[in-house]
This record gives C-alpha cells, structure tokens and sequence, in this order.
C-alpha cells in the first residue's frame, strides 16, 4: 500500500526547516514549538524531533544552511570583484535576504553551539572576510587583518541589523546596498583600499 504522507524523510527536514523560518518571520526564534511546525506540514509531533531531537537543534540546522548559503555568497561577491567593499555589501545583501536565518544565525544562546556541522559552516562563512583583511594588509602593513575584520564585520553586521530592526533613518531603507557603500566607504574605497585617515 502507499504510503499517503507527501514527504520522504529528506523532504521533510527540509519542509520542516521552511515552516520554521516562517515562524521565525512571523515569531520570532521563541515564539512557537515544534509541534506548530508538525502541524503546519502536516505530520505527527513527533516527526519534528525525530529529524531533530529538539528545537535547539532544529534552530542549529537553520543556522548551518544559513551560514553556508552565506559562505557561498561572500565566496561568490570576493572571487568576482576581490573587493572588501563589495564583500560588505554581499554581506547585508544575505541579511537584507535572509532575516529569519540570519536573527538565528547570531544568537548562540539558541544554537547546540558545539555542534561539528555548525563550527565548519561558521568558519566557511568567516573565511572571505579574512581573505580580504589579509589582502588588504598586504597592501598596507599598518593594517592589522583581525582588527580589520573586526571593524569591517561591526559596520556591515550592525548595519544589517539596524535596518532589519527599522531603526535606520528615512530613506534608507529605498536603498540599503546604497546606503551600506557610503557608510563603509568611511573605511573602504570601491576598488578595496582602505581609505586613508
């Protein structure tokens, strides 16, 4: 007899983790439970936690798919233009893109923050940022690349998030990618130099 549910198991971890940042959107990461989720695709309240043991580690998979989505597109935006700009605005392109996974991404406190899976995507995510720094500070010794991706990180993070959360000023919000080049460009020229001080 077939079965009638319309889920394999890989379709629905990954049906799963779509109603989830649903409810992220609509909910925020607290404000429902794995059973929600069961209920809204259609399975047992059990399924949930046999692709993921509990809400922990279902916020954790979102995470690494967010962080990896993000690796490849810093990844992408570094290769194309190898500019430390550019990589920063790639950066608040994925947030702009991605708000439910990204309000998870950065909040360790909901992750299974050991998880080996989470670690690697993390550090794939981070890797083009240092690139650049490490490039930049080729071109300028004076530049420490760890400060610098510090400060890089800060502006482009806080950005995003600041205008996630509305509280940018008017205006801004027509043209966040316009908006986060003249912003950063206090630190970086288009073509990646740092400007000078």
């Amino acid at each position: 007899m077939t079965d009638p549910r319309p889920y394999h198991h890989g379709a629905l971890r990954q049906t799963l983790m779509a109603h989830a940042l649903d409810a992220i959107a609509a909910s925020g990461p607290t404000g429902w439970s794995l059973r929600d989720l069961a209920r809204r695709a259609g399975v047992s309240h059990a399924a949930p936690a046999h692709h993921f043991g509990d809400k922990t580690g279902l916020l954790t998979a979102v995470a690494i798919e967010g962080y990896r989505t993000q690796a490849r597109e810093l990844e992408a935006s570094w290769s194309d233009t190898h500019s430390a700009l550019e990589l920063g605005v790639a950066y608040v392109r994925f947030a702009l893109a991605n708000p439910a996974a990204f309000e998870v991404m950065y909040r360790p406190h909901l992750l299974h923050i050991d998880d080996a899976e989470l670690i690697e995507a993390q550090a794939a995510a981070s890797r083009p940022l240092f690139v650049a720094m490490t490039h930049l500070a080729e071109l300028d010794p004076s530049i420490d690349p760890a400060i610098a991706a510090i400060a890089a990180w800060s502006i482009v993070h806080g950005f995003a998030t600041l205008w996630l959360n509305g509280d940018l000023p008017r205006g801004t919000e027509h043209d966040p990618e316009g908006a986060i080049r003249a912003a950063a460009a206090y630190l970086f020229r288009p073509g990646g130099q740092r400007t000078p001080a």
